[in-house]
Order: C-alpha cells, then sequence, then structure tokens
C-alpha cells in the first residue's frame, strides 16, 4: 500500500474565534528516521483549545498553528531507526512530545502539541517514536482520544507528587473533562469524592461514577462550608483545582491542614487573591502546579485503566467537517466529560 502524500488539515491563520478554523490540504512532512507516520482517528476537545483559537493562550503559541493536542490514530510508516513500534500500533501521543520522564522544563513545555508546534487536528501526523503510548485495549479510538491531557493531567494530580491513598477525600471542581476523569481515578484507587457543579442534572452523572457527595454551587454558593460540614470540619485531602483565582480561596477553605491543592486550570476567571498567600501558609497547604504530565507517567496510567478497565465519558463525538461546531459545543459548558471529533473512520 503506497503512502499518503498530502492531508487535510485545520489551521488558525487568525486567533480571534473559532469561525478563524480553516479546513486546508497539506503535504506531509517526509518522515525521518526517528518518527512515525500516525493516521488519526479521533482528536479530543479541551479547554486549552478554546483560548488558543481565541488568542488568549499564556503559555505562548506559534502563527497559523495546527490546533488541538489530545489524538488516538494508528502507525502506518515507521522511520528506519525505530524501535519497539511497528505498523498496525494503536497509539496516542503524549501532550508535551519531549516529556518523556521527571519534571517538566520549559525547552519541554514549548513540545506541547497545538500552540508553541502544530497539533494534531489533521488527517495525518508525523510524531516522534519517543512521544508514543500504546492504546489500551479496552478502548477506542474515540475513548483514547481523552486521555492525553483530561485523565494525564488528573492522574498526576492525584497520583504523581503526593499520591492519595485509599480513604482520602478528593474535591473535583466542575464536570469537564479533568474532574471527570479526577473522579473515576480516586474512586478507582479508594478515595471519596465530593463534587461540585452548577447543574443538578450533571450532579446526577457524577453519583453515576462514583461520586459520594454532590454540592450545586449555584444553589450553594458557600461550597467550601459545605465541604467542611459533610467532612465534619475536617476539609479534603485533595483538591482537583481548575476553577483558578475565581475558586482557589474557596478551594483552600475547604482543605484540610496540610492538604494538597492541585492547580490546573482557570475556568473560573479572576478575583482578588491577595489574602492567598497567608491562607495557604496558615493550613501549611501543599499548592502544585500541573503542566499535563510525562510519557512514562502516561504508561503508568494506562496499567491502571486496564487494570479496572476505565471507561472515558465521551459527551459528543463531532465529524472533522464539523469542528468548528465541536469548538462552539465545547464553549457552552453543556457536556460532561470530553467533547471528540472523529478524524478518520476504522
Amino acid at each position: 500500500m503506497s503512502l499518503p502524500q498530502k492531508t487535510r488539515e485545520y489551521r488558525l491563520p487568525k486567533v480571534d474565534g473559532f469561525h478563524n478554523l480553516t479546513l486546508q490540504e497539506a503535504p506531509i512532512p517526509k518522515l525521518k528516521s526517528t518518527e512515525v507516520l500516525v493516521k488519526v482517528y479521533a482528536v479530543s476537545l479541551q479547554y486549552r483549545d478554546l483560548i488558543v483559537a481565541k488568542g488568549q493562550y499564556p503559555l505562548g503559541q506559534k502563527e497559523n498553528p495546527v490546533p488541538g493536542s489530545d489524538m488516538a490514530g494508528e502507525i502506518i510508516a515507521v522511520g528506519e531507526e525505530v524501535k519497539g513500534w511497528k505498523v498496525g500500533d494503536r497509539v496516542c501521543a503524549n501532550f508535551a512530545v519531549d516529556h518523556i520522564f521527571g519534571d517538566a522544563t520549559e525547552e519541554i513545555k514549548m513540545t506541547g502539541l497545538g500552540a508553541p508546534i502544530d497539533g494534531v487536528l489533521t488527517e495525518y501526523k508525523v510524531l516522534p517514536a519517543h512521544s508514543l503510548v500504546h492504546i489500551p485495549e479496552h478502548l477506542d479510538y474515540e475513548e483514547a482520544s481523552t486521555l492525553p491531557c483530561a485523565a494525564l493531567t488528573a492522574y498526576n494530580a492525584l497520583l504523581g507528587g503526593n499520591p492519595l491513598k485509599g480513604g482520602d477525600i478528593v474535591l473535583v471542581q466542575g464536570t469537564g473533562g479533568v474532574s471527570i476523569f479526577g473522579l473515576q481515578i480516586a474512586v478507582a484507587s479508594g478515595a471519596t469524592v465530593i463534587a461540585t457543579s452548577s447543574s443538578d442534572k450533571k450532579l446526577e452523572i457524577a453519583k453515576r461514577l462514583g461520586a459520594t457527595h454532590v454540592i450545586n454551587y449555584k444553589t450553594t454558593p458557600d461550597w467550601d462550608k459545605e465541604v467542611l460540614k459533610i467532612t465534619n470540619g475536617r476539609g479534603v485531602d485533595h483538591v482537583v483545582e481548575v476553577g483558578g483565582p475565581g475558586t482557589i480561596m474557596k478551594s483552600v477553605n475547604a482543605t484540610r491542614y496540610g492538604g494538597q491543592i492541585h492547580v490546573i486550570g482557570f475556568v473560573a476567571g479572576q478575583a482578588d487573591v491577595s489574602q492567598l498567600p497567608g491562607m495557604i501558609l496558615g493550613k501549611a497547604i501543599h499548592v502544585r502546579g500541573i503542566l499535563i504530565g510525562s510519557r512514562t507517567q502516561f504508561e503508568d496510567m494506562n496499567r491502571l485503566l486496564s487494570a479496572v478497565k476505565l471507561k472515558p465519558v465521551v459527551d459528543k463525538v463531532f465529524d472533522f467537517e464539523h469542528v468548528q461546531e465541536a469548538y462552539e459545543y465545547q464553549w457552552s459548558q453543556h457536556h460532561v466529560g470530553k467533547v471528540v471529533v472523529k478524524v478518520s473512520k476504522n
């Protein structure tokens, strides 16, 4: 079978909104000896994709990028020096392609797909072999595409650093991709989960996924006090903090002395956090920023997912020609779990 020479890919020639997403044809780069060519079957979206399209991503992005960081596909060609991979292998690429193990660095951060380098919203993608992990056998391509950012971020938060243990209490904010994976991973690890959302309907889904306690922060705006009430005044051991400045003060209040807050996003907007350092100090709280995770963590996570047969929550799947609609749906925040784009049929 002859290899494809061209691919259809999305670009962002301007970054002031999703309407700039442009589908075009482009040549596939020549394969280097240490690279593989992957046929992309599915790409999942995340909040970062939205702010890249709006030109608001704070960690840097190139001009006219191919967006998207989270893919699942099949290897269709391998470079002559590639070992351990073969044509037909089902793979995901790590979010930052050069983050193989250990802590992130500035150089590693600049290898994040879909912003500082071209991403994966393309039919075919050339990738370094060192960035790849096998897809767990029990997952299809759409499910597997949700793993590189949302799942690995939640895994790194809860099981990297100072890992949670059975019996810990975990607070997850909202029902987006990272939070839902945080809920599922915490439950699989023997923790008790408290979930928040503005929607009772979404909270019912969180309960079905294993959340022991749920709080609607619209009807209970002082949700941090409710958390303390649930925990008999002690507070939680871990917070999956996706809100940022808009929620972190309440997160500190809801965390036990010596507990951990894993800072992942900033979807709740800005707020006055001038008292935050004193509050953190006063409770000896550990605050850890999460830049996704390494390829070796990805491999560790996949062993856990395979052991418990954990299934990602895919809210809705869009076809490749309707990527803009997928972005709009992600922006609406109507989803629970992940929004996926089906790039190719398999």
